[in-house]
């Protein structure tokens, strides 16, 4: 009879199996019915998604939220109640925590775009000129520690942490996470008033003012619906988004849109500096080399950046200082 941590580890090799599976399936998906025609698989942005916010930093916070912040937390917190929660039978522990946080995230998602100081939690997020399944990825790190701690905390506490419910929970997330920015032409009929899908998201993410508060939900779009915060013109001429992104530049790079989360900076005043200069074309010169290693053709690196202006959120109403 197998134990809790072998469950667990069959579980997650499932979801992993899943997760592999449904990426193979977005990027056929985009292929073959493009919401957007002729964008390219290895658009702007792409290796910083995938190699730093997908690789990396998913990598490293993990060790932090679940060993340094929820497990502490777990060792301290006890409450009668427990039990009954783990007498729950698997579907409704899946259903409780999918839902309940679910609704969470559509509060805070909701909250970051009309807050000045979490709205810099959430830039990056929407930084991406080219939506795609990848683009999903792209989330600053303080947004994803609050986010996680907050949704795994109350299942390792509730539930134990070798609950087959964190793997499970990890995987719809990915998978409604890499949906929903997807680059795919598909009409959910009535489903699109409980399920979210690009029809929808898309929208939240198009560089026009009147969508800056609109579809902030994440799994459900029955949240919008019924708080009265969804934008959905249809699809028709002149009426589906053709623009993404921020309405002011945004650095390019990983380690630059943390910092200018911190403080507001402009790139071509920093690139006088031969140590910012040299950072700033580390990235083109490294794939360059496997470029050439590869017989490519190489790029010419650039000394000239786009002009990172001062955020201007005279054209997102209601930011509010929180």
């Amino acid at each position: 009879m197998s134990g809790p941590n072998e469950h667990l580890q069959h579980v997650t090799m499932v979801t992993t199996i899943i997760l592999v599976c449904w990426i193979a399936l977005m990027i056929a998906w985009e292929r073959i019915a493009p919401y957007r025609k002729g964008l390219p698989f290895f658009r702007d942005g792409f290796w910083v998604d995938l190699v730093w916010y997908t690789l990396i930093q998913s990598f490293f916070l993990k060790i932090l939220i679940f060993d340094y912040i929820i497990a502490p937390i777990q060792q301290h917190v006890h409450w009668d109640g427990v039990q009954a929660f783990q007498a729950w039978p698997l579907w409704l522990q899946v259903t409780f925590f999918v839902v309940t946080h679910d609704f969470y995230i559509y509060l805070f998602h909701r909250f970051q775009h009309y807050s000045k100081f979490f709205w810099r939690t959430h830039e990056a997020h929407h930084s991406g000129k080219h939506v795609d399944f990848m683009a999903g990825s792209r989330s600053h790190a303080v947004e994803i520690i609050i986010n996680q701690t907050i949704e795994f905390a109350p299942i390792i506490i509730l539930l134990g942490p070798d609950s087959v419910v964190v793997p499970i929970k990890a995987m719809i997330d990915a998978t409604m996470g890499m949906f929903i920015h997807a680059n795919i032409n598909v009409k959910m009929g009535k489903l699109k008033y409980l399920i979210n899908s690009p029809e929808l998201h898309l929208w939240h993410h198009a560089n026009y003012q009147e969508v800056f508060h609109a579809n902030f939900s994440t799994k459900f779009a029955i949240w919008d619906y019924l708080f009265g915060t969804v934008y959905f013109p249809g699809h028709k001429p002149g009426n589906e988004p053709e623009n993404w992104g921020l309405h002011y530049d945004f650095p390019r790079d990983y380690f630059l849109q943390h910092a200018f989360s911190v403080k507001r900076f402009d790139e071509q005043g920093l690139l006088k500096y031969k140590w910012f200069k040299r950072y700033y074309n580390l990235r083109p010169d490294i794939m360059n080399y496997f470029k050439k290693l590869f017989g490519s053709k190489p790029t010419t690196p650039t000394t000239q950046s786009p002009q990172v202006k001062q955020a201007d959120y005279s054209a997102q109403p209601e930011l509010q200082d929180v």
